[in-house]
């Protein structure tokens, strides 16, 4: 039988049957619950109760222990038979205790005695329904872990002191008693005797777990679990081996081993793993579902070896090591010749078959449409009445925060789901995984949702002048600006609102001006980056505005000049500050080997015997410590800067994506594509950095869907991608790419779709010179990089701004 306390106060009797892979619990495995209104510490079964020998089961509480018998009636059936537990006997503690042990105390012959150790390291010994003692341990300041060994008769403990430490039975008994520790010396001295150690082990760590281990009369061993290792003691406290663990342990247990002279243990670690050492070696490791907090090795129904263990939320598994044997065995089959003409015939329909299958079905199976996972995302209407970011600073603005709903629909329960949640930085979420149990085969759905605009920007007054101007033409008569953003201006008099302002909360402005007579908007801002999320939500705003109309020939389109100047820019800033952090490790490295070797100097100094100058050693010691510091602050200060450059670096790359799209009225399949290759991280890095990647992309699509001969086709790429000298050759790529565009040339992922380049230029745009670049071709050092994945994330206009989607999977 399996028995299980729990801090809830409820104790728990387990008989589990064997079941089939993938069948759940059964109802009759559970033979007895029985809440006992306080936490349970520990549970040990022994000869408690005087006059039999009988096993009770002790229960370990707070402020009591308490011994019980347990009994069963049996039914008719086997899920018929009742079980009850039946109190024999309490004891109220006059401290609050920690944990016990128990056995043959001195020697007894058929009963064991009960030792609690309380907090404030006193122990205390039961003889069954008799308080016998009490005895405070010496220096005691936190009790530690406690076990008892039969054949040396005494106690084993860690103290506070991180030492192992032994006490005799016998002198614990002879000793003073605790009741009388406040006495005068003399009265000490007439009452008993000193408690003084048996022996102790300095192991410089604290102890989790003491087990006792003698499979013979003639030798036992001790074997502590430490926070870092492992420890094999002889009784006299000799150190017999000891392990260091690779993982943080959680909980051990030593038992017998087939081979003679060895030990084996079962080590858990927080890493889910479950190890098996024999003495110092890793015989066997293998994965449980969870973190356990006790494992206990038995037989259950004639079954050997079954290992339990349970977690910290209550989930008892019992499992065995090795594999279920296969009883199978093939039968035999008649002999007869073989057909060669028919057996070509019937692997080729196979393949046939299989091809089929493989083409409707792709990787993963396809399931029944009710049993589909579905996935769903509501935003609220309104902020939350306290914001969630409250260590959160931006200037003198508040920064608010909005609740989403996220709904998991499915006809089949499933389990262990997980739910991951993704928004752009500087976007945060409170959660961004959730962890439900799961059984079945993987399957993976995405929704995305989109943000209030409020969440990050706030109405103000439009600014009449501006840097930078962007004009998007539509085929529709001018909305009023009210209708498309309400809440970000007063309402006029006649409803027609054409110029709005609105301000990040980082304090940028951007100006949006909708023309009285023409079908155009003008969003204008002070930087380049700013006016992307404008723009974008204008023209989604828009869209979402005819829709409703009933309109369904609504177009938007951009006529004006491609602003890579302004982007190029951003370019190189974000590759200086690249280029600084570079320059700025290197030198921290070099300091630090600096620093080392004066230390290494120093410490030959101090350990010489005879007196030295330190010849300014320690001046020179505590300068390079100072650099440092600068510098590491400095590699730390360009971090964030680099971020906030790579953010709006991104917010740039999507306004250049969107016009080229509007210029060249792309799709949204070649609209991805341009995403794939201009936004191919997440997060930028120095080892793999924006602008290698993106060249080595957009050098692809110049060389595949976008190459004006085969010659350009057939040049080898290689695979190796390193932080590129400057930006020129980055910047003259993009612009052949726009050219190309320009002149007719469709993006798409097929290797040998060459575009015709005679389509004639949208008015406005006039033709990029190419110079030397399309005689250059692609240079042959090129990298290139098979991206095909699309971005769903909307990014951040400037560093502080965040992006207006999220993404949950």
């Amino acid at each position: 039988k399996i028995i299980v306390g729990s801090f809830m106060g409820y104790l728990r009797i387990y008989n589990p049957h064997p079941v089939k892979t993938g069948d759940g619990a059964q109802a009759e495995d559970l033979l007895l619950e029985v809440h006992l209104r306080d936490p349970i510490l520990q549970v040990e079964v022994g000869k408690f109760v005087s006059g039999t020998e009988m096993l009770h089961l002790a229960v370990l509480h707070s402020r009591k222990l308490c011994v019980y018998s347990v009994s069963g009636t049996l039914g008719n059936v086997e899920h018929g038979n009742q079980y009850q537990i039946k109190l024999m006997y309490e004891h109220n503690l006059q401290r609050t205790a920690c944990n016990m042990t128990y056995g043959s105390f001195g020697g007894v012959k058929g009963r064991d005695l009960i030792c609690i150790q309380s907090m404030d390291g006193m122990l205390m010994v039961f003889e069954q329904e008799s308080y016998a003692f009490g005895r405070f341990l010496p220096g005691s300041l936190l009790p530690g872990p406690l076990a008892y060994s039969s054949r040396t008769d005494s106690f084993i403990t860690v103290s506070s002191c991180r030492q192992v430490e032994s006490y005799k039975y016998q002198v614990l008994a002879f000793a003073t008693d605790a009741d009388k520790r406040q006495e005068t010396e003399q009265q000490k001295l007439g009452s008993g005797k000193r408690l003084v150690v048996d022996w102790t082990l300095n192991i410089g760590e604290q102890a989790l777990d003491i087990c006792i281990v003698s499979f013979n009369q003639s030798a036992s061993s001790v074997f502590v679990l430490g926070e870092r290792n492992f420890f094999c003691l002889k009784d006299n406290g000799q150190i017999r081996f000891m392990k260091k663990l690779d993982c943080s342990p959680s909980c051990f247990l030593p038992y017998c081993s087939v081979s003679e002279g060895t030990t084996n243990t079962l080590i858990g670690n927080h890493n889910n793993m479950l190890h098996i050492y024999q003495d110092v070696t890793l015989k066997w490791a293998t994965q449980l579902p969870h973190v356990p907090v006790a494992v206990r090795v038995g037989c259950l129904h004639d079954l050997k070896g079954v290992i339990v263990t349970l977690s910290d939320n209550g989930h008892l598994q019992c499992s065995y090591l090795g594999t279920d044997p296969s009883l199978f065995q093939a039968p035999k089959v008649e002999s007869r010749e073989l057909n060669y003409d028919e057996l070509d015939t019937e692997l080729k329909e196979l393949q046939k078959i299989i091809k089929d299958v493989n083409k409707s079905q792709g990787v993963w199976p396809i399931t029944e449409r009710e049993d589909d996972l579905k996935i769903s995302a509501m935003v609220s209407p309104n902020f939350d009445s306290v914001s969630q970011a409250t260590d959160v600073e931006v200037g003198a603005d508040l920064v608010p925060s909005v609740t989403v709903k996220v709904t998991l629909q499915n006809r089949v329960g499933l389990q262990k789901i997980k739910l991951s949640i993704y928004v752009q930085p500087p976007l945060v979420l409170t959660c961004d995984q959730f962890t439900f149990e799961f059984m079945g085969i993987p399957r993976v759905i995405q929704c995305k949702f989109r943000l209030p605009l409020k969440l990050i920007c706030l109405p103000c007054q439009p600014s009449k002048t501006a840097s930078h101007k962007l004009t998007i033409d539509t085929n529709k008569s001018p909305v009023s600006l009210l209708n498309l953003f309400p809440g970000f201006a007063s309402q006029s008099e006649d409803d027609q609102v054409n110029v709005m302002g609105f301000r990040f909360l980082g304090g940028s402005r951007v100006t949006l001006l909708a023309s009285k007579t023409s079908q155009r908007y003008r969003i204008q801002s002070e930087q380049f980056e700013d006016l992307w999320l404008i723009t974008n939500e204008l023209i989604i705003r828009l869209q979402e505005y005819f829709e409703k109309q009933g309109i369904k020939d609504f177009a938007c389109s951009f006529s004006g000049s491609m602003p890579l100047q302004e982007y190029f820019e951003l370019i190189d800033h974000h590759f200086e500050l690249r280029i600084n952090g570079e320059k700025l490790e290197e030198l921290l490295s070099e300091r630090a080997v600096q620093f080392r070797a004066i230390q290494r100097r120093l410490l030959t100094r101090f350990k010489d015997k005879t007196p030295a100058p330190l010849q300014h050693l320690d001046t020179l010691l505590d300068g390079t410590y100072k650099q440092v510091i600068a510098l590491a602050d400095a590699v730390e200060e360009n971090q964030g800067n680099l971020f906030q450059s790579f953010t709006r670096l991104k917010s740039a790359t999507h306004l250049v994506i969107l016009l080229i799209g509007l210029w060249q009225k792309l799709s949204a399949d070649q609209i991805a594509i341009l995403e794939a290759a201009f936004l191919p991280l997440q997060q930028d890095a120095q080892e793999l950095g924006w602008e290698e990647t993106v060249d080595a992309a957009i050098s692809h699509l110049l060389k595949t869907c976008l190459s004006k001969s085969s010659k350009e086709q057939a040049l080898n790429l290689s695979s190796q991608l390193s932080i590129p000298k400057d930006t020129s050759r980055l910047k003259k790529h993009i612009t052949l790419l726009c050219d190309r565009l320009a002149k007719g040339g469709r993006l798409c992922l097929s290797t040998d779709a060459v575009a015709p380049q005679t389509m004639v230029m949208p008015g406005g745009c006039a033709t990029i010179p190419e110079s030397d670049l399309e005689e250059r071709s692609i240079e042959q050092d090129s990298t290139e990089l098979f991206t095909n994945h699309k971005h769903l994330i909307m990014e951040t206009p400037m560093p502080e701004v965040s992006p207006l989607q999220g993404v949950s999977e």
